[in-house]
């Protein structure tokens, strides 16, 4: 078995990954809130958790891997979006849910094999306060619910910070119903108007934190192996998680295991409204702005190019190069059945707190016929090892391959190949140079030799740039 080794945020370095039970290895991540279209940020952590989740399937075998991944369907959000809208939240989070899993099937993520609702797990969350108040670490006030931060001695190891250095540093709440303000809320009252369940303390809702900790503790257990998510994420969602979920279940630790991916920028700029580069997952897939669609393969594999601990940079170029890597790779693959098994360096690479850049590059050696040229492989592979390393990463996968397929260039070839043929006999090329280049601007690579025409799409294929040329 591999040796998978993955950074650890509450050690801050990378460990050797040792699971609970090698039979019953069990993974959560915080999914989105459902109130509206995911954008690309919130994809990334999706990309990089099923790159893991896959990898440990690998490892363990699909039957030993347990994933769980929440969806948030009780937040002031979707509130306000149905007060805005006059649609009713049910409505909304049962739409927006759809949306998701739409948007992330389109990128290759498979589903986890559990993904809880909040709102069906009220009931375990109201037992898990009651616990924290009958031990004293939570207290009841004015219809609110709060956990005492400065009860839990380990409170802020996971940020690395102290209580009092995050008091002078943050913006953080005071109200009336709070002991201290740090104090974070676990329940809060309802009006009429506001979605709310009854309670010991009256009609109310959760507050954000408790759910995480409480759907995980039914589908994994109190302790288990790893706990994901985006580093927007690590202060204050998850340090609030360990403390209310250690405090509840009497243990030291929720998870073992604590890994965060960074932040995604657009054009080498925060993702922002104001400067008009925040876009959906679903405007990249469907076009947006006269900007042509992406391929939910390609978003992934741009994705995957940069290492998760690492800031990712969106870019236009980066998904055109990404167009016609996969292209290429798609057409050497073509008719072929995967190996029984990864390449051992695109295994190892993942194995290495998922490596990604590194596995591409080993794939884009095997892809490039030449590997003996590069020392780091241990054989000379081909097509099948290409496919299997590939679909390891969730690329080259049938399921993705609908942009590549059925794109029928041959009209075209047969009528750059007549007037080339005219224009050898005439030594007039312009009408050839005319021809290539409007099909160079469709972009369509155009191989022109002894043997023939040969047009084969490339990065940015666009067919309707081709309309009138026959």
């Amino acid at each position: 078995m591999t040796e998978i080794k993955l950074h650890n945020t509450l050690k801050r370095r990378k460990e050797v990954f040792e699971p609970i039970d090698p039979k019953n290895v069990r993974m959560y991540v915080c999914g989105p809130t459902v109130y509206d279209r995911a954008h690309i940020g919130n994809a990334r952590p999706v990309v990089v958790f099923d790159v893991l989740y896959r990898l440990l399937r690998e490892e363990y075998g699909a039957e030993h891997v347990t994933y769980v991944r929440n969806f948030t369907d009780v937040d002031d959000k979707i509130n306000t979006r149905a007060a805005e809208s006059g649609r009713s939240i049910g409505e909304i989070t049962a739409e927006t849910t759809q949306w998701y899993l739409d948007d992330m099937g389109a990128l290759g993520a498979m589903e986890p094999n559990h993904m809880p609702r909040a709102t069906q797990y009220i009931g375990e969350m109201i037992t898990m306060i009651e616990k924290l108040i009958a031990d004293g670490f939570a207290y009841a006030h004015d219809g609110h619910v709060l956990f005492r931060v400065r009860k839990y001695d380990d409170y802020g190891k996971l940020s690395g910070r102290s209580v009092d250095d995050m008091i002078a540093g943050a913006r953080v709440e005071v109200a009336s119903y709070k002991e201290d303000p740090m104090d974070f809320v676990l329940w809060k009252p309802s009006d009429d108007a506001t979605p709310g369940w009854e309670s010991p303390w009256g009609r109310g809702r959760p507050g954000w934190h408790i759910e995480c900790s409480a759907m995980s503790k039914e589908l994994l257990g109190a302790h288990f192996d790893i706990h994901g998510g985006g580093n927007d994420l690590l202060f204050p969602h998850h340090e609030n998680e360990i403390a209310q979920s250690c405090c509840a279940n009497g243990g030291q630790h929720m998870a073992n295991y604590w890994l965060h991916n960074e932040m995604l920028q657009v054009e080498g700029k925060k993702m922002s409204k104001s400067l008009g580069n925040f876009f959906t997952v679903r405007d990249l897939l469907d076009g947006h702005d006269g900007n042509p669609g992406v391929p939910g393969e390609v978003i992934r594999f741009v994705f995957l190019s940069t290492h998760y601990g690492k800031p990712m940079d969106w870019t236009a170029k980066k998904a055109a190069e990404a167009e016609a890597t996969l292209r290429k790779w798609r057409r050497i693959t073509d008719g072929v059945a995967a190996a029984p098994t990864a390449p051992i360096e695109i295994v190892a690479a993942l194995a290495d707190d998922l490596n990604t850049s590194q596995a591409l590059t080993y794939l884009h050696v095997i892809a490039s016929r030449m590997p003996k040229s590069y020392t780091d492989l241990s054989k000379e592979y081909g097509p099948a090892d290409l496919l299997a390393g590939a679909q390891l990463l969730g690329l080259l996968t049938n399921e993705l391959g609908a942009w590549a397929q059925g794109v029928d260039l041959s009209a075209f070839e047969a009528l750059l190949a007549e007037t080339r043929s005219k224009a050898m006999e005439n030594k007039d090329f312009s009408e050839v140079d005319r021809i290539k280049g409007v099909l160079m601007d469709a972009g369509v690579e155009v191989r022109m030799g002894k043997a023939g025409v040969e047009l084969l799409p490339a990065a940015g294929f666009n067919p309707s740039k081709l309309e009138g040329l026959l």
